[in-house]
């Protein structure tokens, strides 16, 4: 993608002032992939001089009696009888808080958890000082979690195949954008023990990355909260229907912790997905569609713009000729995933604009995202929908996109796309 500007600028690499990150964008010209290689040689060299002369700190915070680090941290991740990863909890605790100071960018970083009479206690060596108090916040809003849950299982209506998952492993400190979702699938928990290995966290970072970001540094932008605490089948959507109410404690403590920055400015959110998109209505008040911004304010004097987005699996399901009817499903489904793949390039180009930069305008970045991908680059938007959902070569997806039946199509990506015969899944 060393061809492909980012929208808004034509810088090359740039130092964010308020996080003190490098990031590099995507060069052109002959020699671009040299030129790209120099750039990112550069930038990691700026960021280390940046994080060398930050004055680190070990700090240590005491994480609660063992009882209630063991349901916080859904000790064991997975265990019937025979453990998948056969880890004590202080080594299930240190995983995970030791993902989250990698993807707050402190690589260097260490981190001990002991047991001294029953109480849990963290040591973060290599970390700014105050580093445990978003942690401390976590854990706080994940007692509201519990208690919702258990609510929920008093009430009879917790699933058997049902895991209670905090979003454990984050960015705790260099967080640039927010995303709220539905609920995490259950193989993060108990197969990869880490929040953001999922299909559809998969495929939004390779999006960010088309749109600008290095592909290590995406875990920043990808804050998760998920409106039902639960790891649950990943299609369990419909069942989860009627859960939302019993975390409400939750959902707010934690946007409002994790989309204001510990500089005070508020970072940006995507709301993915129809149930999502109906809860910041009904918690906040405004309607919020696909691609529609509006601003929300979880704490009194913050602001916070809030982008609405399909759910990132949900491509998957309007592409799919089998949810069509008719001799020209096929024909549909294809129509259906361009118009798709454009809204969410799209997204994830407002996302990356904003988190490089939390202080621009986002109706300025939204409609400079949208005119990129639904107009501008819509021979591109083509060429990655064939390439990553039809699976065709390069060489392939470039064909198809010329061909007489999809080149005019992509005159029309801003237009409504078909609607499934079949409805999609609560998504």
């Amino acid at each position: 993608m060393a061809s492909l500007a980012v929208p808004g600028s034509d810088k090359h690499c740039v130092t964010d002032a308020t996080f003190a990150t490098p990031y590099v964008w995507p060069v052109q010209g002959p020699n671009a992939e040299k030129d790209l290689s120099m750039l990112k040689l550069a930038g990691l060299t700026l960021a280390a001089l940046t994080l060398s002369t930050a004055a680190y700190a070990d700090v240590a915070l005491k994480l609660g009696s063992t009882e209630r680090v063991t349901r916080l941290f859904a000790y064991p991740n997975n265990c019937n009888v025979i453990c998948f990863r056969n880890w004590t909890l202080e080594q299930t605790v240190e995983h995970y808080l030791s993902q989250s100071v990698q993807r707050d960018g402190y690589g260097e970083a260490k981190v001990l958890v002991k047991t001294d009479n029953g109480q849990l206690h963290a040591e973060i060596t290599g970390v700014p000082n105050g580093y445990e108090k978003p942690l401390a916040a976590l854990l706080d809003a994940g007692d509201l979690a519990y208690n919702g849950a258990s609510k929920l299982n008093a009430d009879g209506k917790w699933g058997y195949s049902w895991h209670f998952f905090l979003p454990l492993g984050m960015a705790l400190e260099n967080r640039r954008s927010v995303e709220l979702l539905h609920f995490p699938p259950d193989y993060s928990l108990t197969q990869a023990q880490d929040y953001l290995k999922s299909a559809t966290s998969d495929r939004w970072a390779t999006l960010l990355t088309i749109n600008g970001i290095p592909a290590e540094q995406t875990p920043g932008y990808q804050t998760i909260i998920d409106i039902a605490p639960i790891a649950a089948p990943s299609n369990a959507g419909k069942d989860l229907a009627g859960v939302y109410d019993y975390f409400t404690d939750y959902q707010t403590a934690m946007v409002k912790q994790v989309t204001r920055h510990a500089s005070g400015m508020a970072l940006p959110m995507v709301a993915f997905g129809v149930p999502v998109r109906n809860w910041v209505k009904q918690q906040y008040g405004p309607t919020i569609n696909v691609l529609s911004l509006v601003t929300i304010s979880p704490v009194d004097g913050v602001k916070v713009p809030v982008l609405g987005a399909n759910h990132p699996s949900y491509i998957w399901h309007v592409a799919d000729p089998a949810s069509y009817i008719g001799k020209d499903a096929q024909a549909q489904a294809d129509t259906a995933g361009l118009k798709t793949m454009a809204q969410d390039l799209s997204v994830a180009c407002w996302q990356a604009a904003m988190g490089r930069e939390p202080d621009s305008n986002p109706d300025v970045e939204l409609k400079s995202c949208t005119q990129t991908w639904q107009v501008a680059q819509a021979d591109k938007t083509c060429e990655l929908f064939y390439s990553s959902i039809r699976k065709l070569t390069s060489a392939q997806a470039v064909g198809k996109c010329a061909s007489a039946s999809i080149k005019p199509q992509l005159k029309l990506l801003k237009a409504p796309a078909p609607a499934p015969a079949i409805p999609a899944p609560p998504l």
